[in-house]
């Protein structure tokens, strides 16, 4: 913790790039003395660094080459971010075992336990809304008696609405059965209600007949479909009607010579 207090800004930077999620990087859990710890493989990091989400990050240094993200990586190493491991045991294993290497350097192929947790800032909020929902659960009988009352009818017209949406399902389920011993091949009401729409769209239409959905035909399909027909009309060999007439004779074929007028220009 000491050694990572006395990194630069950018260092810090780019080790809480890596952390978070938005490096996209790999992460494995392995065991380090008796605990869990996330580790990660060089090749990942240097991914990171060359994405485009590490190059719109303020203040961060441009990284080009992977030659250059392996010198950053060995700096953020320096100041014990993560530490390089070997794994141990066998491949079945889970999680694997890892061991501390004193020889610290970056590699792309070595592996590298944190030992930096990140921003704490979503942990902390998370803490204190916990804590504070649970005093204003164990002081509810202190509250004024309106916001007793307001909870009490929030509350209902929840229940209401979720006891609705189970007997829509119902009706339909039942409406639906009726139909297709009466109506086949059946009819859906509200068919968009399990949908991944809108919660207006979910009542749009109010009732379909439950048809199977025929498969739309690819643009490319169609392409290739005619250019084959072309391709298979243009081996068939052609053959041209000549009308008949005097004209029509076949001309000699001996040669013929033209006189041409001598052309000075």
């Amino acid at each position: 913790m000491e050694q990572q207090a006395k990194a630069p800004l950018e260092i810090q930077k780019i080790a809480q790039f890596l952390r978070d999620g938005s490096a996209g990087m790999k992460i494995r859990v392995g065991a380090l003395d008796g605990k869990r710890v996330d580790y990660f493989k060089g090749k990942s990091a240097i991914k990171a660094l060359l994405s485009p989400a590490f190059a719109k990050i303020k203040g961060a240094p441009i990284v080009t080459s992977e030659a250059e993200a392996q010198t950053i990586l060995q700096a953020v190493n320096a100041f014990a971010f993560f530490l390089r491991v070997e794994r141990s045991g066998s491949s079945s294993s889970t999680p694997k075992a890892l061991q501390i290497i004193s020889e610290q350097m970056f590699s792309p192929d070595e592996y590298y336990a944190w030992f930096y947790e990140g921003s704490q800032w979503t942990t902390y909020a998370g803490g204190i809304l916990m804590v504070a929902i649970m005093l204003a659960g164990v002081m509810f009988p202190l509250w004024p008696p309106i916001m007793r009352l307001g909870v009490w009818y929030i509350s209902i017209a929840m229940l209401s609405l979720i006891g609705l949406f189970f007997a829509i399902a119902i009706v339909r389920l039942i409406f639906y059965i009726i139909t297709v011993v009466v109506a086949s091949p059946g009819i859906w009401i509200f068919p968009q209600l399990f949908a991944d729409v809108g919660f207006v769209e979910s009542f749009i239409p109010l009732w379909e007949w439950d048809l199977p959905k025929k498969k739309s035909k690819k643009k490319g399909d169609k392409k290739d479909r005619k250019s084959s027909e072309k391709s298979k009309g243009s081996n068939r060999p052609s053959v041209e009607e000549v009308p008949d007439s005097e004209d029509s004779r076949p001309t000699s074929r001996s040669a013929r010579i033209e006189e041409v007028d001598d052309d000075d220009a």
